[in-house]
């Protein structure tokens, strides 16, 4: 059998869902495939952390910049899908205080909302906050769901026309010459295009080498920790360099502690080790004290989909978190082919509407985006909303507390 659609977005995570909803807004003709429900890879299986760009305000500042735009954008046109908590960067006793001031500094200079108060003013707004926390710089951090994110960035999609389908397997990318003319599906299926859009994440550079083209990944596992944790309302950051178990994020009656950063091989080795559990825990109960010994609801982990050109050093934590949107014709002689990778789930509307642009220009469509200011579906309707998640299998262990 064969079909055809004007554009073929493989990956179903939010990046994926959000370029097939932008090219939809824009009138193109779109079909979305992924392997699984959406949001099954990396999307479904982060933290869930909505960023204020406070993380990324001393190492990358256009990093930050982006992700407090994003971050207003996203409580705009998101509703239901985010929850607003507010975040803490947490100095301790033994934190470096300079770095605390550098931080303040440079949430300032990249356009962060930021304030410092002391650790008690600090525990009368989060009581569950550990008792010898000095102080804190308070930020817009907030909660991303990113199961229902995912759902209605798709459904928004399909109500402008776009097709998509889930379980839905690619074997390879299909191509006549130097150019990508689709894809070979699981089932047999032809499904030509115009033009194909690789967001498959982690699994980008498997994607890219079925048409002879090289995306050079670095898979990093991040593992994560959901433990019983009523009355938590702020996410819980500790403000020193990025390490492991740094970071507490509210998810209903329990909380998710994250993470580490190991290299791994292939994306699919992806399993929360007994150490990597245990270091977690231990590192953010000095965050949360009452994690130590809170009930564990699951534990899992997500693999980073961090693109790597070779000068990233040795490091996994050294690579960009920012977004590539890589042009195959210009970069490798191979046209009808796009591939976007790394980025963050905050930032996945930009970085499909950066996707969206290119695509577009190929496609001689001159359509502006229109996410920016368009809510998404059902995004008042949390009924909704999990329902739309249902009906996608994107239902998750991010925000799995929440049905």
């Amino acid at each position: 059998m064969t079909e055809h659609t004007s554009v073929l977005v493989v990956g179903g995570g939010a990046t994926g869902t959000g370029v097939a909803r932008d090219l939809a807004l824009r009138g193109v003709d779109v079909t979305l495939v992924d392997r699984g429900g959406l949001g099954s890879g990396t999307t479904g299986r982060s933290h869930g952390l909505l960023h204020s760009g406070a993380r990324y305000a001393d190492t990358s500042p256009e990093d930050a910049r982006e992700c407090v735009r994003e971050n207003e954008t996203l409580r705009a046109v998101a509703g239901a899908c985010i929850r607003d908590t507010g975040g803490f960067f947490v100095q301790f006793a033994d934190d470096d205080p300079d770095y605390f001031d550098e931080k303040v500094s440079a949430c300032e200079d990249a356009g962060v909302p930021v304030s410092v108060a002391d650790g008690e003013t600090a525990r009368e707004r989060e009581p569950t906050l550990a008792a010898d926390a000095e102080r804190v710089a308070a930020v817009p951090d907030g909660v991303v769901y990113p199961s229902r994110l995912v759902a209605a960035t798709a459904a928004d999609a399909r109500e402008h026309g776009a097709t998509v389908r889930t379980h839905t397997p690619v074997d390879s990318l299909t191509t006549d010459g130097d150019r990508v003319t689709g894809a070979r599906l699981a089932d047999g299926t032809a499904l030509e295009a115009d033009h194909a859009v690789n967001a498959a994440g982690a699994w980008a550079g498997d994607l890219a080498a079925t048409a002879g083209v090289d995306v050079d990944m670095h898979p990093a596992k991040g593992a994560m920790v959901t433990v019983d944790a009523p009355g938590v309302d702020t996410v819980l950051n500790r403000c020193r360099p990025a390490s492991d178990g740094d970071i507490v994020v509210p998810h209903a009656d329990t909380a998710v502690l994250g993470t580490t950063s190991v290299d791994i091989d292939s994306p699919d080795d992806a399993t929360a080790t007994p150490v990597e559990v245990e270091t977690v825990v231990d590192e953010c109960s000095a965050l949360l004290p009452g994690a130590a010994d809170a009930r564990v609801v699951r534990t899992y982990s997500g693999v980073r989909p961090l693109y790597s050109p070779s000068d990233y050093g040795e490091d996994a934590r050294g690579i960009s978190r920012g977004f590539y949107v890589l042009d195959h014709a210009d970069r490798d002689g191979v046209a009808g082919l796009t591939t976007v990778v790394g980025g963050k789930l905050t930032t996945y509307r930009l970085m499909a509407e950066a996707t969206a642009d290119l695509v577009a220009e190929r496609l001689g469509v001159d359509a502006p985006c229109q996410t920016d200011d368009q809510p998404l579906v059902a995004h008042d309707d949390p009924e909704r909303l999990d329902g739309l998640v249902a009906e996608f299998d994107a239902d998750h262990p991010a925000d799995a507390d929440l049905r």
